[in-house]
């Protein structure tokens, strides 16, 4: 009998040893912005609802992540089994079918998602990457400030006034600067930013013929407009400023205005976070000859590799992520100010999130009015507002978002930047196929 108690006992032993040895481990690759690091803090929720799968993390700054990733899905290396992407990868990759459709059941509600949002993660009409966070861009800026200077904006600024508030705002002495934007090379750093700039003041990427347009009036009107209010009115060292160096310049208190991504809301007017949060106030993004593709659309995303081995578990894990569940969990544990926002249709129908979120209205108009497929003012072949959704755009937004640094650090003049942009620009397109 004691001989059989202990065999049972062991095999028991044996089983629970098992079960713990063949938990599923997801190794996730995602972007060390506020929400994603939020996300890794609530692993314990989902490991207990999960008990079989552990989620390992792979957190990098945003270039760093898209290099990453980018090299292991073009090169099927399988380090990932969720990937952190964004709306200008979705299409691309679903056509090549480097990552997988995603399978969702009637409790996640499609249809709450966010057309323009469900729309930029669709190929073909099927939904390829789950959104975590929607994004469009807009006009953040320190009332009191405004109200001191005697600075009113228009229902849609133009970057005029932007440019002429940063002037009466600007403050180096006190540590306050007029206008803070990003400068930090990348084509999803400074390049989205300028990209809407130069849509604004009429310019586009390429024209119908595929030829790149970067010693065109619009851009060279632009990015002279661009340095030239950085160098007065912004921070030292805004060559350096990506978004997360600008939301702590702005959260410090340093910064009159900023004209970024919409997410940066809910982290600016926390006063867990910002010490202006009680100052700060939101318009729709500068225009300036067209209001077209003044403001980007962007998401940020989970997505599932075609090479990972654990696609059953990835998608539990990318379900629970993106859920209405996931929203109402963070709700409870960070308030509703501050919940991943852009994506649901129930978030901004939700009483406490519109009672605690003063920025939804402008946010969600943001996103509402940004499309991917009219964004310039002469007619251009390519999808995007701050990209062209083409897989040759990431080498060029790059080198280009490297000349553009460049010249607002001083090393090179906006027409030495501009036509260093064209001839890469062109090189690439011909070698590419796109023309002679």
């Amino acid at each position: 009998m004691k001989l059989s108690a202990t065999l049972t006992t062991l095999a028991a032993a044996m089983i629970v040893a098992g079960t713990a040895h063949a938990a599923t481990e997801l190794v996730i690759a995602t972007v060390n912005n506020g929400h994603m690091i939020e996300m890794e803090k609530l692993t314990p929720f989902f490991e207990k609802a999960y008990p079989d799968i552990k989620l390992k993390w792979v957190t990098l700054e945003e270039n760093t992540l898209r290099q990453r990733v980018t090299t292991d899905i073009a090169t099927h290396g399988g380090q990932f089994d969720v990937m952190t992407i964004g709306s200008y990868e979705v299409p691309i990759w679903a056509k090549r079918k480097w990552i997988l459709p995603l399978k969702t059941d009637a409790a996640y509600d499609v249809n709450d998602l966010l057309p323009p949002i469900r729309s930029a993660l669709s190929y073909d009409g099927t939904l390829y990457a789950a959104p975590f966070y929607g994004e469009s861009s807009m006009l953040m800026y320190r009332k009191d400030l405004a109200e001191k200077a005697g600075v009113k904006y228009s229902a849609r600024p133009t970057w005029d006034e932007v440019r002429d508030a940063a002037a009466k705002m600007n403050d180096p002495k006190a540590g306050v600067y007029g206008i803070c934007l990003r400068g930090k090379a990348g084509w999803g750093e400074n390049m989205a930013l300028l990209s809407t700039m130069v849509n604004t003041f009429g310019g586009q990427w390429f024209n119908m013929k595929w030829q790149p347009q970067l010693e065109t009036k619009p851009w060279h009107d632009a990015v002279n407009f661009y340095v030239d209010m950085m160098k007065k009115y912004g921070p030292p060292g805004a060559s350096a400023n990506g978004f997360n160096e600008n939301l702590a310049l702005f959260n410090q208190g340093k910064c009159a205005q900023w004209v970024d991504a919409t997410i940066a809301a809910s982290f600016i007017s926390n006063p867990k976070q910002s010490k202006v949060a009680s100052d700060v106030a939101f318009a729709q993004a500068p225009v300036a000859v067209t209001p077209k593709g003044a403001n980007w659309l962007w998401s940020w995303s989970l997505a599932i590799p075609a090479s990972t081995k654990k696609a059953e578990a990835a998608d539990k894990f990318v379900t629970w992520a993106t859920s209405k569940d996931y929203i109402k969990l963070v709700a409870s544990q960070e308030g509703w100010a501050n919940v991943p926002t852009g994506t649901r249709e129930s978030t901004y129908a939700n009483p406490d999130f519109k009672k605690a979120a003063t920025f939804a209205p402008a946010e969600l108009k943001a996103i509402e009015t940004a499309d991917t497929h009219d964004a310039t003012l002469p007619k251009s072949p390519y999808v995007g507002i701050q990209y062209a959704a083409i897989p040759e755009f990431q080498a060029i937004g790059t080198a280009v978002g490297q000349q553009m640094s460049a010249a607002l650090a001083g090393t090179e003049t906006v027409d030495q930047a501009l036509k260093t942009s064209q001839e890469l620009a062109e090189r690439d397109m011909r070698q590419a196929g796109y023309y002679k």
